[in-house]
């Protein structure tokens, strides 16, 4: 299936370190151009001189079938810029990026996958980065998929990037370099590799 238009749901995961943190009233929903969108093995590179500093991070995609129903589930590193005038202000930009958008490897039906606590992580050169579950999620994927198609006409093919987990370890800063192997995995879906140019 061809991925269509992507929304991306920020500030979606509680952090288990600071349970007590305040998070967002509703889904706070951003895009990524569809140009952006890779698959699974593609090196992705960018101009260094527009942003040097970028990360990746693993989030549970959510594909949009007829009627805004839930297709199926698949991966999504959604590679964003962290330089504070498109982290900051430009937020389309510093996630649209050609290769910003790495899918897959595959999309498993919804009648075959539980959403609501599936293990999930993001790992450079084999050191871990994030390792969560979804059953962190502020909102789930009924409410953010109902928040989503009450503002914007879904269509078949379009993608949600539903959140993703706090970042940890000795690496949770660390920009991504060339050479690097970057993975996100997510149980019962598979693991989406792609290698830093």
């Amino acid at each position: 299936m061809e991925i269509g238009a992507v929304y991306t749901i920020g500030l979606n995961y509680r952090d288990p370190g600071n349970p007590g943190a305040v998070g967002p009233e509703r889904p706070l929903v951003y895009g990524k151009a569809a140009s952006s969108v890779v698959g699974a093995n593609s090196v992705v590179s960018w101009d260094r001189s527009l942003t040097a500093n970028v990360n990746g991070e693993c989030e549970l995609g959510v594909v949009i079938g007829e009627g805004a129903a839930v297709l199926g589930y698949t991966i999504v590193n959604d590679v964003t810029s962290q330089d504070p005038w498109l982290d900051g202000d430009q937020w389309l930009l510093g996630k649209s990026f050609p290769g910003f958008c790495p899918v897959g490897p595959e999309i498993v039906a919804a009648a075959d996958l539980d959403p609501t606590d599936l293990p999930l992580g993001f790992t450079v050169n084999g050191v871990a980065v994030q390792d969560g579950r979804t059953s962190q999620m502020r909102f789930s994927v009924e409410q953010i998929v109902r928040y989503v198609a009450a503002h914007i006409a879904l269509r078949p093919g379009d993608l949600i990037a539903s959140g993703t987990p706090v970042r940890i370890g000795p690496d949770a800063a660390r920009h991504l370099q060339p050479g690097d192997s970057m993975s996100c995995w997510i149980e019962g879906i598979g693991e989406l590799t792609n290698t830093i140019a």
